[in-house]
């Protein structure tokens, strides 16, 4: 084919996705391309950019210039300079939420927003259903990238109709295969073995969802009436499944094919085998089977592969197979199936005139998916970007001022954390950064550090579970189901100093389990949390504590974004929002907007939570008097000047109404309360206000108060604790470290919402 080098003004383009010799589909997929597009066009520069899941990486080729670490989200950032002072021209990302670190895979936003060249993303799935982060993250990636290259006509149908997409930016490219010839499959059965045999063939890494039972199921009746078949079932476990289950599933199927009679006609070739093993493999068989069990599957490189070699295809219905094998080029059977399975395998073996006709069409089909065609397809879509580039600004390349971003946040730094955690839990107290033993542990704090533990998985972390597991397990034991209540303060030889802490301990505990419920997706941490929180919620009813109150509402309202249909957690939810919101209306008044008759601790959790609740319950009253409460308590909480800094109420007297107002001591938790409500009222209201307000409040950590000193130590990554009239308190004890993590990872978590918000309305 001629090389078509000459016509392209682009010299220089950067892949990013897994990168062989990594194991995964993805991989595969983006090394095919990118030496289909440096093969294409000898004069463009090819470089990789693959996302590593292991710590030491993988043995690269030397086309390989930039790793990226899965969890490490300033990797992301370091990628983008790295692209921006290179001279590439097009940044071609595959997208997968699987393989990016961060929420449904939000680290990537963070390359993406700072990049200066136009970006082309590849869509390996495109959910008809997403959860809320899958939503946001896709639309903030399609918001950020300049065209969007989907691989079935479905995938353009739904970007448009379910993520409002506008056609104009979509390009249907075909998934590319290997170009090979049409052979007879008795050609290569010597390499295998199999010589004189009929080969059925399923490939792809292994895991549950392939349905490769279904097959060995269905062999019983194909090897009666076939008694030479053999079934050859290709590829090495999953490497995410490997991990996690092990072979279980491989010695399933073994188990399976043992029960059923049939062991002598199965092969398992447990490898992850190179492309020219593949096609031979592909070669030698007489019909190729996909029984995956899920329908939504949008694309399958297995399945193009197959049907572009002139493979006779039996495919269940997933949304790919039924447009790749609609008019004639394969037959589609029920999920699950094995005796429609069965009667269609012997149906195409007993009709050979039929089968052959079927290769034919599939092959001359696949004949405009082969990798070069396909190459200069991908060319069409960069030049394309490229020229819409001139005339549109990027979303992902806008000039921000300081209102915008104002200023970099602080590195997460971890070191106090694991020092104040010993295998019990988290101490309560410190002597400067040393653990005070003999303070021993609180439940308050350990449901603070299994939340800001929640936060560390959603942003990726890579410890995050085996430390949701530590503080969980303290709750666990702290929880007494008999009274449905929590104990708070435990010494340090693990004797309980009360039979029941105070109402704040259940309110926290119910934020804390909560928030795991609704952010983890860590099975076993999932069950333990949802046993307790179902055991604990009740109780949570007789307390009298407004801010426990507001504490578990905060929670449930977590819980309630992933189960929104359970109907308890809606009825208590309900009943704690009604009386905080019964308290405002008995004590409010024009000068003094509050549901007390003072302010003491944690403030601006009381109306984070009626704001919470009045917009998902929905009661447009309560939302108001949640915006109304807020906003009194902020402009009451900094200096007069418009640009003042956060003064949060001391808590050496705290604020009774018509009395005198405490200056110090400050604490940390007012600062992080500050943050967490202004950014819930950000997120809800979209007033840029709220942004503002929250980084104001966490300036204070950094030394914008005032004493204009830093709580937060770089050093150890803790916080002091508190700030004095002349000095800051030097103990970096338990709870203002956690209200420091909470508030640094909530603005983290808010830099990828605001992302997206940024893409949508561009």
């Amino acid at each position: 084919m001629e090389n078509s080098s000459t016509n392209s003004m682009i010299k220089r383009i950067a892949f990013i996705g897994n990168y062989l010799p990594r194991q995964c589909g993805i991989a595969t997929f983006t090394t095919d391309l990118c030496e289909a597009v440096a093969a294409e066009y000898s004069d463009t520069t090819c470089i990789a950019m693959p996302v590593n899941d292991i710590e030491d990486g993988y043995a690269y080729p030397p086309r390989v210039r930039f790793e990226l670490k899965e969890k490490d989200i300033d990797s992301y950032r370091r990628a983008a300079d790295f692209l921006n002072i290179n001279n590439v021209d097009i940044a071609c990302l595959q997208f997968e939420y699987g393989i990016f670190g961060g929420s449904a895979g939000s680290h990537i936003l963070a390359l993406l927003r700072e990049l200066r060249m136009p970006i082309v993303t590849t869509l390996h799935t495109i959910l008809r259903e997403p959860d809320i982060d899958q939503r946001r993250v896709l639309k903030a990636v399609a918001a950020l990238s300049d065209r969007l290259v989907v691989m079935s006509e479905r995938g353009v149908e739904f970007l448009q109709d379910i993520y409002q997409v506008p056609p104009e930016k979509i390009d249907f490219i075909p998934h590319g295969i290997p170009d090979v010839p049409f052979v007879d499959p008795s050609f290569h059965k010597d390499l295998f073995g199999v010589e004189g045999k009929i080969v059925l063939l399923s490939f792809g890494l292994l895991s549950a969802n392939k349905g490769i039972e279904t097959v060995i199921s269905a062999l019983p009746a194909i090897v009666a009436r076939y008694p030479h078949v053999v079934y050859i079932i290709l590829g090495a476990t999953h490497p995410q499944v490997l991990q996690h289950e092990g072979e279980t599933y491989r010695l399933s199927l073994q188990w399976l094919a043992q029960e059923q009679g049939v062991e002598g006609n199965v092969i398992f070739y447990n490898r992850f085998v190179s492309l020219e093993e593949l096609v031979q493999f592909i070669s030698a068989a007489d019909i190729y089977i996909t029984p995956y069990l899920n329908q939504a599957q949008i694309t399958s490189g297995t399945l193009a592969y197959t049907l572009g070699a002139g493979k006779a295809v039996v495919s269940t219905p997933y949304w790919y197979a039924e447009e790749m094998l609609a008019d004639g080029r394969g037959v589609l059977v029920p999920f699950g199936d094995p005796a429609v399975l069965s009667t269609q395998v012997i149906s195409l073996l007993e009709n050979e005139a039929q089968r052959h006709a079927m290769r034919k069409r599939a092959y001359l089909f696949g004949r405009a998916m082969i990798w070069p065609q396909v190459a200069q397809r991908y060319m069409e879509s960069f030049e394309r970007a490229r020229v819409e580039r001139r005339h549109v600004t990027s979303p992902g390349f806008t000039a921000k001022s300081l209102d915008k971003y104002p200023g970099d946040l602080p590195p997460l730094k971890l070191n106090h954390l694991y020092h104040m955690t010993d295998e019990t839990g988290m101490l309560q107290h410190a002597f400067f950064t040393i653990p005070n033993y003999a303070e021993g542990y609180a439940t308050d704090d350990n449901a603070r550090a299994l939340m800001v533990s929640a936060l560390l998985e959603a942003v990726g972390h890579s410890e995050a579970v085996e430390l949701e597991s530590r503080y969980l397990a303290f709750l666990w034991y702290a929880f007494n189901p008999e009274t449905g209540r929590f104990r708070n303060f435990m010494d340090y030889q693990r004797r309980w100093q009360e039979e029941s802490g105070s109402d704040d301990s259940p309110g926290r505990a119910l934020w804390a389990l909560g928030t795991v419920l609704g952010r983890s997706n860590a099975p076993n941490i999932q069950s333990m949390a949802g046993r307790m929180f179902e055991q604990a919620l009740p109780a949570i009813l007789d307390t009298t504590s407004p801010r426990a109150w507001s504490f578990a509402l905060l929670g449930i309202q977590e819980y309630l974004w992933r189960f929104e249909g359970d109907r308890r957690a809606g009825q208590v939810r309900e009943d704690l929002a009604g009386r905080l919101l019964a308290l405002y209306q008995r004590h409010h008044t024009e000068a003094w907007r509050w549901y007390e008759i003072g302010l003491t601790y944690c403030n601006a959790a009381l109306p984070q939570a009626i704001l919470v609740c009045g917009q998902w319950m929905p009661d447009s009253a309560m939302a108001e008097v949640g915006l109304e409460s807020l906003s009194w308590l902020t402009d009451l909480q900094h200096t007069d000047a418009d640009e003042g800094h956060f003064v949060p109420i001391g808590s050496n007297g705290f604020y009774p109404q018509d009395g005198e107002r405490a200056q110090f001591d400050q604490q940390p938790v007012e600062a992080q309360a500050m943050v967490s409500a202004c950014l819930e009222a950000y997120r809800i209201t979209g007033d840029t206000r709220w942004r503002r307000e929250a980084r104001r409040a966490f300036e204070w950590f950094l030394g914008r108060n005032e004493l204009n000193l830093p709580l937060y130590d770089p050093s150890t990554g803790g916080c002091r604790d508190g700030l004095h009239p002349d000095r800051p308190n030097e103990n970096q004890g338990a709870e203002s470290t956690l209200a420091f993590l909470q508030a640094l990872l909530e603005l983290r978590l808010s830099e990828n919402t605001l992302s997206a918000k940024e893409g949508q309305s561009s």
